[in-house]
């Protein structure tokens, strides 16, 4: 039990206070967020922003589907969608073209080997989904700049369009923009996942949620002040929140363990080995990436159909793929269940865990080392993300259809919720991590000065 104390650090906060290498990081990691979130207010050339306002304060009481749609698309934005801002496209085409390169990798024999090729391999992957990012931003980018040429807004009998001059110039104009500003959001996460702590894109998307919640809790607020919601139903839904909250944290948290044994061996006269591990495997071992993944698929169509609400084909589109909609609800519980299994399968591969395990002797006990061991790895990790996937999909659809029943007025369901709490707990743990790596390394620096001393 002392031993255990020993160990571990006494003062947290001197460790961190002495960690000059993490305090960079998290200082890098707060300028490129505030860089990100001035982007998001610099609007787009040659727009009206008052028509604009106009026009979709119309789009969202039009229809409920593309209300909701609507909300979706500005809460992955950070409000930068609803202001039509450079960063409007936000990193959805990043995480849309990667997406598409990682299912081509596991269908492609080419692109399975470009994997095995190491860290080469990686830097060209990741290059042919920069590629692949420009061209869905400048699509998306042309189909918002021709949307924005349609929208108009008449008052007192006089029609105001949206855009000054439409044109073909406006179009590339905004295209370009668009996809300017994507690719350096994109590249903006890139140097946040190498220079700070934790994963960018998930960081600029948690950013996006967070800056537009205190807007939407005291619109909430606002509507419990003036009678509109129930007291007791803003309490109701302040405690579910927060009870979602919890069990999103003790299900992130879950793991199995599993017993790694390591025989004893002479070397020499001494005898080593003769210990045993644990191997962790998480129940979410995909995290939040197949919410985002899902959810960025469905609103494809959804951000096409948005500017254009009056036509068959948005209606038919905001009646059937809209969030709260029956079709869209199953929809994204069969694509989050299929990002689940492809996503553990990318991260974890049993035969190699198994064939490490056994190039360092060690077993599994009652499992024969190598093909058995392999086969076991993938019986407990199939249920597992079984159990994880219908996880995710009751946390991000069962508080989504209670909000849209209820027509809470702010946006933050169940794939908010886990995006905030997932990026917080992995963040949370790699700050640990380097606080650890620091004291560690305290440690081996005081350990050669005695040493040095002594000599």
């Amino acid at each position: 039990m002392a031993s255990s104390q020993a160990q571990g650090p006494s003062n947290p906060f001197g460790v961190f206070a002495k960690a000059t290498e993490l305090k960079k990081r998290i200082l890098f990691v707060l300028v490129a967020l505030i860089v990100y979130r001035l982007g998001t207010h610099i609007p787009l050339p040659g727009i009206d922003a008052v028509a604009l306002g106009k026009n979709l304060a119309q789009l969202q009481h039009s229809s409920q589907g593309l209300s909701g749609a609507f909300n979706m698309f500005n809460m992955f934005s950070g409000g930068a969608f609803k202001r039509m801002t450079i960063f409007a496209l936000n990193i959805m085409p990043y995480i849309t073209a990667s997406i598409i390169i990682q299912l081509l990798s596991s269908m492609y024999p080419s692109l399975q080997e470009m994997k095995k090729e190491g860290e080469m391999g990686r830097r060209k992957m990741n290059q042919y989904t920069r590629y692949l990012t420009v061209a869905l931003a400048m699509f998306q980018g042309m189909g918002l700049a021709i949307g924005l040429e349609s929208m108009q807004v008449t008052a007192d009998g006089i029609v105001y369009n949206v855009v000054a001059d439409p044109g073909l110039i406006f179009r590339l104009q905004t295209a370009f923009t668009l996809t300017a500003g994507s690719v350096f959001v994109m590249w903006l996460g890139e140097q946040i996942s190498q220079k700070g702590v934790g994963n960018g894109a998930s960081l600029i998307i948690f950013s996006g949620i967070v800056a537009e919640l205190p807007r939407a809790l005291v619109n909430t607020f606002d509507m419990a002040k003036v009678g509109t919601m129930s007291e007791y139903f803003l309490l109701g839904l302040v405690l579910f929140i927060v009870a979602v909250m919890g069990f999103v944290v003790f299900m992130e948290n879950a793991q199995r363990r599993i017993l790694i044994q390591y025989p004893k061996r002479q070397v020499g006269l001494k005898m080593t080995g003769g210990e045993s591990n644990h191997m962790p495997l998480k129940l979410n071992m995909a995290g939040v990436i197949p919410a985002i993944f899902a959810s960025s698929i469905l609103l494809f169509p959804m951000s096409i159909a948005s500017f254009a609400p009056e036509s068959e084909l948005a209606q038919m589109i905001g009646a059937h793929l809209a969030p709260g909609r029956p079709t869209y609800e199953m929809l994204f519980v069969a694509a989050v269940m299929f990002f689940c299994f492809f996503y553990t399968a990318v991260v974890f591969n049993p035969e190699e865990t198994a064939d490490n395990i056994k190039k360092s002797g060690g077993f599994i006990p009652g499992i024969r080392p190598g093909k058995a061991t392999a086969e076991y790895f993938d019986y407990i990790l199939t249920r597992l993300t079984v159990l994880g996937s219908v996880y995710i999909a009751a946390v991000c659809v069962l508080p989504q259809i209670l909000l849209t029943q209820y027509s809470v007025p702010f946006y933050f369901g169940g794939t908010s919720l886990l995006i905030v709490v997932s990026v917080t707990l992995d963040t949370v743990t790699q700050i640990q991590s380097h606080l650890i790596a620091h004291r560690y390394e305290g440690l081996l620096k005081k350990t050669k000065f005695r040493n040095r001393a002594k000599a």
